[in-house]
């Protein structure tokens, strides 16, 4: 067995005592702490600000793109939200225009007493005509002829020309065709009836043309303009437009006035078409004189062409 000298091993008791010493040192409670204690913690600390301050900064970096990435697609989430949302607002505003409009057909329906209303939608328009003629989705196959009469919810607006089985033409008021006429009534004041011809419309007021009015009636702005319906066409009292001017014509012999159409012609969506339950006319006009226009054509297939 080796053996210590006496040397060592006073060095190691005292090795000993020191540690156990400083180990009690230590565990006691300290209010300050030593300058070695103080040195080391200072150092420590130094140590770890340099590496925390690089290692917080590239933490905020990354926890900054996060948040970006997360904005962005929150970002995306609510433009997506928006666009549906005015999606849903524009069909919901459709609906309720539609809806209105089909309300006001309705109630349409009560007065043509003498004809089978269908109901019928615009499908196309021609650009190069587009306030002449419309194309609507009925056709022969649900009733509809030529020469019926057309009107939407807030008045008449012409009628069908060309008829196929699941299509038909309908050419307007506004149309450039010089036979196209209808037979119109004005109301005045004690109730008289005042009749003349819807022939024709001036483009650059667009306004229709009231014709062939006795130049001794006394007919004033403001009246309403409702169709006759003494040529079978056209139902009687649907409301064509209002008077905004009256005039005489080229010769002085007649009146003429200006009739401010009731139906939009820019924008028709829903028509109804007026099937007639008994008579038959061809649309023919069988060249009423002024006398006719005032007392009433005596033929029921004059007046409308």
């Amino acid at each position: 067995m080796p053996h210590f000298s006496n040397k060592k091993l006073i060095v190691l008791l005292v090795s000993v005592i020191f540690l156990v010493a400083l180990i009690g040192f230590s565990l006691r409670d300290r209010h300050n702490a030593t300058l070695p204690e103080k040195i080391i913690k200072d150092t420590v600390g130094f140590a770890q600000s340099l590496v925390a301050k690089p290692a917080n900064y590239i933490t905020g970096i990354f926890s900054n793109i996060d948040s970006l990435l997360n904005t962005y697609e929150e970002n995306q989430r609510l433009k997506m939200r928006l666009e549906d949302f005015a999606v849903l607002k524009a069909e919901v505003s459709t609906l309720k225009a539609e809806n209105s409009s089909l309300r006001e057909l309705a109630s349409i329906e009560e007065s043509l007493r003498d004809f089978d209303p269908i109901q019928a939608t615009v499908i196309a328009r021609n650009p190069d005509q587009w306030e002449e003629k419309i194309i609507l989705n009925k056709g022969t196959a649900d009733g509809v002829e030529k020469n019926m009469a057309v009107m939407t919810s807030r008045g008449l607006v012409g009628k069908i020309v060309i008829a196929t089985p699941y299509t038909s033409e309908v050419e307007l008021l506004y149309t450039n065709n010089e036979n196209y006429r209808v037979s119109a009534v004005v109301h005045d004041e004690k109730n008289k009836e005042i009749h003349g011809l819807v022939e024709g419309y001036d483009v650059e007021r667009n306004e229709l043309l009231l014709k062939r009015i006795d130049s001794k009636v006394e007919l004033k702005e403001g009246g309403k303009v409702l169709s006759s319906g003494l040529g079978g066409i056209f139902p009687k009292g649907i409301l064509i437009g209002e008077i905004t001017e009256v005039t005489t014509d080229d010769f002085g012999l007649t009146k003429m006035a200006y009739v401010k159409p009731a139906a939009d012609f820019s924008m028709i969506e829903h028509v109804i078409i007026a099937k007639r339950k008994t008579i038959s006319v061809d649309g023919s006009d069988g060249g009423s004189t002024n006398e006719d226009l005032v007392n009433g054509p005596a033929d029921e297939n004059e007046g409308d062409k």
